[in-house]
């Protein structure tokens, strides 16, 4: 049953991204010490868990909630989340979590320049300068000079178009399948995935990493399960820009505990980039509306 309560849901949205945010920092932690395929795969398992169990809650059996016309559009929206996350959290280890959702989070203005090509959905030119602009913002990120520029600053870009993707492969699928058939989806093929690339990198981990492992699994749960909640007691629209917050959440966690800087073409970039998708976001409300 959905309500419309926005303060709350806005609370529920900032709990969420702060949820996420620990969760990359775990991911982080553990991909320094541990294969990053391995990691994926372990917090797939009991993401799927997770899943099934709501996915039986909400469509009553799993042969209802697996129930689909689609399933090659829904099998490859789950192996694309799963790849995705695997390249999210090698953008973690190999620049940080600052750097890494300073460039990820360009994935909305993404989904917005992708959103006729593959739903055939118009966007006028406000919304496109707002595009380019926030690419120019991901340019400043990466700035030569500012020593971010290298191979490894197109592991979170290629993160964000994949989860852009997504993102209108879920818009896409839900002219047909409800939310639960996506979700139980979404979690079962993406344990198959990443079993079937993490299995070959298994290796036995300390007790503290396994109980840091285990946070890692329940964050996961968590942050999906509150997630859930936001969009049940809010409009979508008034909450989203709230989102943006996990950056900051990661970024000061990156900083704390990670030793990690914030350089000034990195701050501004992501300033650029935010601000490009906040007035895209405020844009594509007023064509709904």
């Amino acid at each position: 049953m959905t309500r419309n309560d926005t303060r709350l849901g806005i609370t529920l949205m900032i709990v969420t991204t702060f949820i996420f945010a620990a969760q990359d920092g775990l991911s982080r932690h553990l991909a320094d010490a541990y294969s990053v395929w391995m990691v994926v795969m372990i917090r797939y398992w009991f993401f799927a868990a997770f899943v099934i169990a709501i996915a039986r809650r909400q469509a009553g059996s799993i042969r209802a909630a697996a129930a689909t016309t689609q399933p090659l559009l829904q099998a490859f929206r789950g192996a694309l989340l799963a790849l995705e996350i695997m390249v999210m959290v090698l953008g973690f280890v190999f620049l940080g979590l600052v750097e890494s959702h300073a460039v990820f989070a360009c994935y909305p203005l993404l989904i917005g320049a992708l959103a006729g090509p593959v739903l055939g959905e118009t966007m006028g030119w406000r919304r496109w300068t707002a595009t380019a602009i926030g690419f120019v913002g991901v340019l400043i990120v990466l700035r030569p000079s500012g020593g971010v520029f290298s191979p490894y600053a197109a592991i979170p870009l290629l993160a964000a178009l994949m989860f852009a993707l997504y993102g209108l492969l879920n818009r896409y699928a839900a002219r047909r399948d409800d939310a639960a058939t996506s979700f139980f989806w979404t979690g079962t093929v993406g344990a198959v995935v990443s079993t079937a690339i993490g299995i070959w990198f298994w290796e036995p981990m300390t007790p503290g990493d396994s109980v840091l492992m285990g946070l890692l699994c329940i964050t996961g749960a968590l942050g999906h399960f509150t997630l859930i909640k936001t969009y049940e007691v809010a409009e979508v629209g008034a909450v989203q820009p709230f989102a943006y917050l996990q950056l900051v959440f990661a970024s000061a966690l990156g900083i704390v505990v990670f030793d990690e800087t914030l350089r000034l073409n990195v701050a501004l970039g992501a300033l650029i980039i935010v601000g490009a998708g906040l007035f895209s976001l405020r844009r594509a409300r007023r064509a709904a509306a």
